[in-house]
């Protein structure tokens, strides 16, 4: 058995039946050419019949009931693990669309995971037009976060388009990088000497986290000084309670055109994408006159995963930056979008790598004490709305010769925070997820909607206009010829 560390027993700590804290991946495939009509069944059954369940996959709770979960949260190997509730075959009504996609994975990712089982469940979906099916996974956070997940799922995938007989995902064990440690056995010396190394570590840090802490306190009595603090968000629609029912979209764009406006107005790409959520949000609650006069504030996932580290779990920090929603002028907008992620990544980044996990706790642990204690959208929020960025692999992939043409995230959301984005680049493509509480945000597709509009519009302020082909010279006639009239004119 092994212990959960603190982050990851955190996101049990806080499910309930409005907010549960799984994360997923879809995945759209197209069939290889000459499938046969039996292609989807058949994989389905070969991946019900593997006979190894690598972790994290095949573990479960050693507790799964609520005192267990919150109290000693720890895992052990599940020895009789079923697949066939684990894995399962879904259709679409032929052709499937996108919305009918959408659709369907709104309500599978509605409902909660059992906690008396392995924490996961893969869905293959067939149905979708132009032949085509989609693979949906979900997965608890306490067992993956966005980073890890991407790159357990990628594992499994090949460049090799005619590669077959391919295992399953849960079948491939991932790969943690030379030196790393394993995680602690769940036993008593094991526990004292965790917490001795962890008072050792919090002590030797204390300084720095007192420093950083102050340093948010100070921006909170003069937010002048630039930096985004915690609770400086306005209460707006997407901060109340939510409910269990949950809303899916997504939009898809080309990662060199987001590259390209990066480039231009000396952003980065993940100014871009704040730039296009906070455009989208600011116009999307403008129309329902519910836009505060104070900016939207955004927590960022950030990745403190060493880029060998394949292993799974949460290792992520967060900054808090600034939307400026209550900028009418766009590019004056986006300015004040890149002053602040700039304040943010600098205050970040003066904390040792040793620290971050400490200081993510002392960031976060307001938001995990209001969803822990029920006062999540019932005050003002520690920030207004999560978008993450994940980066993802950049060459096309296949799994049993079936080419992966897009990956989008699928997230949570909590009370207080009834709205989550996620980015996702793949193969030359910047994949958004949009994911929402669907009480709280009925017309959520508006926002994806809005995204597209939001880029298009960026491009035309600050990209040169592209020069019309010239068109080519037609040879000079040795004399006028008359016109004929067509029937239009």
């Amino acid at each position: 058995m092994k212990r959960l560390g603190t982050l990851d027993a955190s996101w049990l700590a806080v499910e309930s039946e409005d907010t549960p804290m799984h994360v997923g991946n879809l995945q759209i495939f197209s069939l290889p050419e000459g499938a046969p009509e039996t292609f989807l069944r058949d994989m389905v059954t070969r991946m019900k019949e593997t006979g190894d369940v690598a972790p994290p996959w095949g573990l479960k709770l050693a507790w799964s009931g609520l005192l267990g979960r919150v109290l000693a949260p720890g895992w052990k190997v599940d020895k009789k693990i079923d697949l066939d509730y684990h894995v399962r075959h879904s259709a679409l009504p032929r052709p499937g669309g996108e919305r009918e996609l959408g659709i369907l994975v709104s309500r599978l990712h509605s409902n909660p995971l059992d906690f008396a089982r392995p924490l996961w469940e893969c869905h293959v979906i067939e149905g979708l037009e132009n032949n085509r099916f989609a693979l949906y996974t979900k997965m608890h956070h306490s067992m993956i976060d966005g980073i890890s997940g991407v790159r357990l799922m990628q594992r499994v995938l090949t460049t090799d388009p005619d590669k077959r007989d391919m295992p399953p995902p849960w079948s491939v064990r991932p790969e943690r990088r030379r030196g790393s440690k394993s995680d602690s056995e769940a036993s008593v010396p094991g526990a004292v000497s965790q917490a001795m190394e962890a008072l050792k570590l919090q002590a030797d840090m204390a300084p720095r986290l007192l420093q950083a802490g102050n340093r948010l306190v100070h921006s909170v009595r003069h937010p002048e000084d630039g930096l985004t603090a915690p609770f400086t968000g306005p209460v707006s629609k997407i901060n109340h309670r939510v409910t269990g029912q949950r809303r899916f979209a997504t939009q898809h764009y080309q990662l060199d055109r987001i590259k390209e406006l990066a480039h231009v107005s000396g952003a980065s790409l993940n100014d871009i994408v704040l730039y296009l959520c906070g455009t989208a949000l600011r116009r999307f609650l403008l129309e329902q006159n519910e836009l505060p006069d104070a900016p939207l504030t955004a927590g960022i996932p950030v990745n403190i995963r060493p880029s060998d580290d394949e292993g799974t779990g949460t290792q992520i920090s967060f900054m808090i930056s600034s939307l400026a929603t209550d900028e009418a002028d766009p590019l004056t907008r986006l300015q004040n979008i890149k002053a602040s992620t700039r304040r943010a990544k600098e205050h970040l980044q003066k904390l040792p790598k040793s620290a971050l996990t400490q200081y993510t706790m002392l960031l976060m642990s307001p938001y995990i004490l209001q969803l822990m204690s029920g006062l999540g959208g019932r005050m003002r929020p520690v920030f207004n709305v999560t978008i993450s960025n994940v980066p993802g692999p950049q060459r096309t992939l296949y799994y049993e010769g079936a080419k992966l043409e897009a990956m989008y995230p699928v997230s949570l959301i909590t009370h207080g925070g009834a709205l989550n984005i996620t980015c996702l680049s793949y193969d030359g493509s910047l994949n958004f997820g949009y994911t929402g509480c669907r009480d709280t945000l009925p017309s959520m597709q508006r926002l994806a909607v809005y995204t597209g509009e939001a880029l298009d519009e960026l491009e035309s302020l600050i990209l040169p206009p592209k020069a019309k082909p010239k068109a080519a010279a037609k040879p000079s006639a040795p004399r006028k010829q008359p016109t004929k009239k067509s029937k239009a004119d």
